[in-house]
């Protein structure tokens, strides 16, 4: 699978702000299909990094109410990447 498919777009929250600013962690969202490896390989291909580690996380759909019909949102995937120190992502810090 294509690097550019791999990661589908970064999670900009306060909890993934709070990670990268102390822990040197960035959040992305990831295909559903991929694992470790895949993820790693494609943040070392777009970023340039050599990222020390990945957690991977299944974030299930939360219930939502549509007028008078309850549903809920899509499931997804979502990837933790730990970095050396002295390395950083620039598209996080020009955002």
């Amino acid at each position: 699978m294509e690097a550019t498919k791999v990661i589908i777009e970064p999670v900009l929250t306060e909890k993934a702000n709070v990670l990268r600013e102390t822990q040197n962690k960035y959040v992305f969202r990831v295909d559903a299909r991929v694992n470790k490896l895949q993820v790693i390989a494609a943040v070392k291909e777009l970023f340039s990094v050599e990222p020390v580690d990945c957690n991977i996380v299944n974030v299930k759909g939360k219930p939502r109410r549509v007028r008078y019909r309850m549903g809920k949102t899509s499931s997804w995937k979502k990837a933790i990447i730990t970095l050396p120190e002295g390395q950083k992502i620039d598209i996080f810090e020009t955002a």
